[in-house]
């Protein structure tokens, strides 16, 4: 079912893990495309460097030529319609947004940045909206609980975005422009001498935005982004790297403005002990800043120190990873009187090839300072039916730790809260062809002690585990070249219930669909997507109800001149009104309708 031992590991021993990968884009880039892209690497699912078949779980990648083509404005764009990915936003550019995996609250999906958790421990969700996609070249979505290697939140799944990582001598300038007084310069330079490879990006986005509000004007956006990278391979093997990504800017809202910052510092260092066991070792920061003004000034600062350690080693067919890390979590807000907390985890793994059968086992302790011990865990069986066909099954674990704001917001933090917990079964069927893949997955999750509002005996509202939800969902997906079209396509059924009154969870859909295709001949490539979701629900007990809506995009790139191109977007185009998710008032968070972008690009020495 896996590939023998002795050819995964040249590749495993470059981007085997999530956070340890200064050569994964390259590696991947260097494999015959027929191999992977129908059947893509992906390390975040097992912390190895694994094929979608070989995960033994639910997984999509979007990879550096879908973003390219696609030339999205946000996040969001790339991943609202795959599989599995629900979502909800406050109006478009910059503003609130919320990721649903698997119907699971947005704070029960992990947000990763080249393996560096990113979120608010305020809020506890991560902040979608301000993350320029320029900067990334790679994503991977994985559904289905990962507490067992990740810990806290990844109830729902994780998602990762790979930076920019490209060790080619070249300069990289785009500059564009287009409806609602958008417009976007980026410029990049990154090259090699001798084992010294730098990177360095910036990227420019400012919008006059849309009216979210009926009657209140527009709401404008900027953002400002920058990403170096410098590493230094050593003739042991040994690898060293430093990255850096910053964000900063302001998004206007109904009410007021924000400044906001985003931030990840990492150092990675990795040294093949021996020729069958990699140590890696990573120091990191992660910084989710806000400054809101609305009427009067309240800030929202949390700093996330990481140490992590991870080694893996191989045996014959089969692979354990064995590691630790500690954590701290600060505030930086006179909101609270407790600022930080920590967190200490142990963590193994063992993948097992014992062909045609496959087995996977993961195991996680954490020690939090305010909620004390929780265990996480997985186990998936695989079982290769034949060369195309195999057939899988699993069981999870995984929790939520409560956040800061749950915990001590003054007048109604409850430090008597216990952590969500959550469990999932998912049986699935994979076909892996030369030219095309079919995937479809079926799972329960059972989420208990979820943490809702209710009044105290004292009459004080506060933060409760008082909510059970069930969840049950389908999930099927597909990849073929046909005639020199490249067609992906994505249908996903969810029923997300609140235990509570047998109600549809709130701001979810219950069917989704995404259509892309793409074709390219010479200079040329035309392409477009379909998303179509149903109608939800903006409160809880099936209340005010929200319509569904579909949206077509367009796109054209023109490979004018060697190393020159002309990229045309053309969003909504049949100019939809649609709403995810509405006011307090009751009226709707309006949605960008037909936009038109047009980007100029060189990319050369």
């Amino acid at each position: 079912m896996n590939k023998p031992v002795f050819a995964i590991k040249p590749l495993a021993l470059l981007c085997l893990s999530s956070f340890s990968a200064p050569l994964f884009a390259q590696s991947i880039s260097s494999l015959d495309s027929s191999e992977t892209r129908f059947n893509p690497i992906i390390v975040t699912a097992t912390l190895s460097a694994k094929t979608a078949d070989e995960t033994l779980a639910s997984v999509t990648v979007i990879d550096e030529e879908q973003i390219r083509l696609q030339q999205p404005k946000d996040i969001i764009d790339l991943i609202k319609g795959q599989p599995g990915v629900d979502f909800s936003s406050n109006g478009g550019f910059g503003k609130t947004t919320s990721v649903y995996t698997r119907g699971a609250a947005s704070d029960s999906t992990v947000l990763l940045v080249d393996g560096i958790r990113l979120q608010s421990a305020t809020s506890g969700g991560a902040s979608w909206q301000f993350l320029t996609p320029n900067l990334f070249e790679r994503f991977e979505i994985v559904r289905g609980p990962r507490g067992g290697l990740y810990g806290a939140d990844a109830a729902g799944g994780v998602i990762q975005g790979f930076l920019a990582n490209s060790q080619a001598q070249k300069v990289n300038l785009s500059v564009g422009g287009g409806s609602f007084g958008s417009y976007q310069v980026n410029a990049g330079v990154s090259g090699q001498h001798n084992s010294t490879r730098y990177q360095l990006v910036a990227n420019q986005f400012t919008t006059d935005g849309i009216e979210i509000k009926e009657g209140e004007g527009r709401r404008g956006y900027d953002n400002t982004s920058v990403l170096a990278r410098l590493g230094q391979g050593f003739d042991s093997g040994a690898d060293l790297s430093l990255l850096m990504m910053h964000t900063q800017g302001n998004t206007e809202f109904v009410g007021g403005n924000t400044d906001y910052r985003l931030q990840v510092l990492g150092l990675t260092a990795s040294i093949p002990v021996t020729e069958h066991w990699l140590s890696r070792v990573q120091l990191s920061e992660a910084r989710d800043e806000n400054t809101s003004y609305q009427g009067s000034r309240s800030n929202f600062n949390t700093k996330t120190h990481k140490l992590r350690w991870e080694n893996t080693l191989w045996m014959d067919t089969h692979e354990f990873i064995l590691g630790a890390e500690t954590l701290k979590d600060r505030v930086e807000t006179s909101s609270y009187a407790e600022k930080s907390r920590k967190n200490h985890a142990v963590f193994a793994q063992g993948l097992f090839d014992f062909n045609p059968l496959s087995l996977q086992t993961n195991l996680r302790v954490d020690d939090n300072q305010v909620y004390g011990d929780k265990v996480t865990g997985g186990l998936a069986v695989g079982y290769a039916i034949n060369h195309e066909h195999t057939l899988r099954g699993s069981y999870g674990t995984a929790f939520r730790a409560p956040t800061f704001n749950d915990l001590f917001w003054p007048g109604s933090g409850n430090l008597d809260l216990a952590p969500e917990t959550s469990h999932t079964t998912e049986i699935g069927l994979r076909g892996q062809y030369p030219t095309f893949f079919w995937d479809v997955a079926v799972y329960e999750a059972q989420y208990k002690n979820l943490i809702n509002w209710a009044p105290l005996p004292s009459g004080l509202w506060a933060p409760q585990n008082i909510d059970r939800a069930r969840i049950r969902g389908i999930e099927f997906s597909l990849g073929a070249e046909v005639a020199d079209w490249m067609l992906k396509a994505a249908i996903t059924g969810t029923d997300p219930i609140d235990r509570a009154d047998d109600t549809r969870l709130q701001r979810r859909t219950t069917k989704s669909v995404r259509f892309d295709a793409d074709r390219t001949w010479g200079d040329w490539s035309v392409g477009g997507t379909l998303i179509a979701q149903d109608s939800r629900y903006n409160a809880r007990r099936e209340s005010d109800k929200m319509p569904g809506y579909g949206l077509v995009n367009l796109r054209s790139r023109w490979n004018f001149a060697p190393e020159w191109s002309a990229t045309v977007t053309l969003d909504n185009l049949f100019d939809k009104d649609y709403v995810t998710t509405r006011g307090f008032g009751g009226w709707d968070y309006k949605n960008p309708g037909r936009s038109a972008f047009l980007t100029l690009s060189y990319s050369g020495l």
